[in-house]
């Protein structure tokens, strides 16, 4: 859970993990949306891979990233038990 924080506690990575809700993205695709390098994009890609909230795929010459949902879930499912019972 501190690798999912961690990564969760960069806008960019936040923005990232935005994007892929909508569609699976390449890095490439994700790279236009920021005006940063695309080794940068690369990096903060491997640390939201590190934490499993994203999933790549290789797909002819590009990698395809996609949200993971399971995790996802159970992050959510975490925070819910802190949310007091309606009275």
């Amino acid at each position: 859970m501190n690798t999912i924080f961690k990564a969760l506690n960069d806008s960019t990575r936040r923005e990232i993990l935005e994007l892929l809700k909508d569609r699976d993205l390449t890095a490439g695709e994700i790279a236009e949306h920021f005006q940063i390098s695309k080794p940068s994009i690369s990096h903060h890609l491997d640390l939201l891979k590190q934490a499993e909230l994203v999933i790549s795929e290789k797909k002819g010459q590009f990698i395809v990233y996609s949200l993971n949902m399971t995790v996802v879930d159970e992050i959510l499912e975490w925070l819910f038990r802190f949310k007091a019972p309606n009275k």
